[in-house]
C-alpha cells in the first residue's frame, strides 16, 4: 500500500516537473528550478502538524452519483493511469453560466464562456493537437450540490491538479467534491485551460466561476461571501494566480481587450479562503517566498495539505511560515511518508471542512 503511493506520487511529480519545460523564473521571491529538482528534506520542526495519514474515512463514489462520474474508492491504492486521464462529462448544447438557470438539485454542467467571447491571448488552432484538449475546447464548471435535506454551509471551488498537461478530476476533484458536499458544501469543479494556454487565461476561467456561484448564492442557499476556492497541485497554483491578480473587480479587458464584457463581469469575482493541497502560491514546481509580492494579492485565509515525501516539501514549509508570517491566518496538515498527489485520501477532509466553517463565521463575525 504504501509502495504504491510513492509510486504514483513520484509520477505525478515527474509530470508536474516535466510540465514545467526549461522556463527560467527571474523574480527573487521563486526558488530556483535546480533547487526544486532537488529539494530534499530537512528537519521537519513543525511535529504537531504531522499526522499518519488514514483511508478509512475516505469517502468512495457516492450511490446517487450517475455512473460517468464514478470514480472508485477514492484511495490512491486504487488509482490508475487511466484515470488520472480521463475527462468528465461536457455540457449538452450550448447550456452557458450566462445563458441557463442554477439547478441546486442536481449535478449540472455549464461552459463558462459565451461561445466566441472567451477571453484570452493565446492562439490555439486547428493544426495543433498534441494538446489534452482540442483546439475549441470551452472550459466548463461541474456543480455538485449538497444532498437533499443538508442546509449548505458555503461553496467551494475546485480544480484539479496535471501540470497544465491534462486535469485529474477523477483523482482530486472528484472525490473531494464528494466528501465537502457531506460535510456541508455546495462543490463546483472548474474545468480550466490548459498547456498551450497561460496561467493567466486559467485564472479567468476560475474568476468566471466564482462570479457565477455569487449570482446564484441565494439559489444555492448561501452567503455569496461564504466562497472558498482551492487546487491540487498545479490545480493550486492555479488557484492561487487567480486569487493574486485576477479576482475581486478585475475585469477579462485586463489580459484581452476584446473581450466583449456581460452582466456576470460586474460581480465581484471575491473568494473567502484557498486551499493550497500540495500547491503553493507561484508558477509551475517553484513556490514565491517573497512577503511583498505575496501581499500584493491581499490574499484570504490559507490551508496547506502535503505530505513529507513530497519533493516539493521543503517548499511548502517555507512558503507556509512565510503566509504565517505575513499574518495571513493558516491552517496546515502534513501527512506522514506521504508523497505528491493524494487527491481526498488521508483523513484531511474533514479538517478542511471545519477550517472552513471556521473562517466563512469569522467572515461575519
Amino acid at each position: 500500500m504504501k509502495r504504491k503511493k510513492v509510486v504514483i506520487g513520484f509520477v505525478l511529480t515527474a509530470i508536474f516537473l516535466t510540465g514545467c519545460g526549461s522556463e527560467t523564473i527571474q523574480n527573487s521571491g521563486y526558488e530556483s528550478e535546480q533547487e526544486t529538482e532537488s529539494d530534499s528534506v530537512e528537519s521537519r520542526d513543525n511535529d504537531g502538524d504531522v499526522r499518519e495519514g488514514t483511508s478509512s474515512d475516505t469517502i468512495g463514489t457516492p450511490e446517487d452519483f450517475p455512473e460517468e462520474y464514478y470514480y472508485g474508492s477514492g484511495r490512491i491504492s486504487g488509482w490508475t493511469g487511466e484515470e488520472m486521464l480521463r475527462k468528465t462529462p461536457q455540457p449538452q448544447g450550448n447550456e452557458t453560466v450566462l445563458n441557463t438557470a442554477a439547478d441546486p438539485a442536481n449535478i449540472q454542467v455549464l461552459y463558462l464562456w459565451e461561445e466566441g467571447n472567451a477571453p484570452a491571448v493565446t492562439e490555439f488552432t486547428e493544426d495543433m493537437d498534441r494538446y489534452f484538449d482540442a483546439w475549441d475546447f470551452r472550459p466548463y464548471v461541474t456543480a455538485i450540490p449538497v444532498r437533499e435535506g443538508v442546509e449548505p454551509k458555503g461553496a467551494v471551488v475546485l480544480m484539479a491538479g496535471g501540470a497544465y498537461q491534462f486535469r485529474g478530476n477523477y483523482t482530486d476533484s472528484l472525490p473531494t467534491a464528494a466528501a465537502l458536499r457531506e460535510y456541508g458544501f455546495q462543490t463546483f469543479i472548474v474545468d480550466y485551460r490548459l498547456h498551450p494556454y497561460n496561467q493567466e487565461e486559467g485564472a479567468l476561467d476560475v474568476a468566471r466561476a466564482v462570479r457565477f456561484i455569487r449570482k446564484n448564492a441565494d439559489i444555492y442557499g448561501i452567503d455569496p461571501d461564504n466562497i472558498a476556492v482551492m487546487g491540487f497541485s498545479a490545480g493550486g497554483i492555479q488557484a492561487g494566480e487567480f486569487l493574486m491578480h485576477y479576482d475581486e473587480e478585475v475585469n477579462p479587458t485586463v489580459l484581452d481587450s476584446s473581450f466583449i464584457p456581460d452582466e456576470l463581469d460586474e460581480i465581484p469575482a471575491h473568494a473567502s479562503a484557498a486551499g493550497m493541497i500540495y500547491s503553493f502560491y507561484g508558477r509551475l514546481s517553484v513556490g514565491n517566498m517573497d512577503p511583498e509580492w505575496l501581499a500584493d494579492g491581499n490574499l484570504p485565509p490559507t490551508f496547506y495539505v502535503y505530505g513529507t515525501e513530497d519533493p516539493f516539501y521543503n517548499q511548502f514549509e517555507r512558503q507556509y511560515d512565510v503566509i504565517r508570517s505575513m499574518g495571513i491566518q493558516t491552517g496546515r496538515i502534513v501527512l506522514n511518508e506521504w508523497p505528491h498527489g493524494f487527491g481526498s485520501d488521508g483523513g484531511w477532509v474533514e479538517d478542511y471542512a471545519d477550517w472552513l466553517e471556521k473562517i466563512f463565521k469569522e467572515e461575519h463575525a
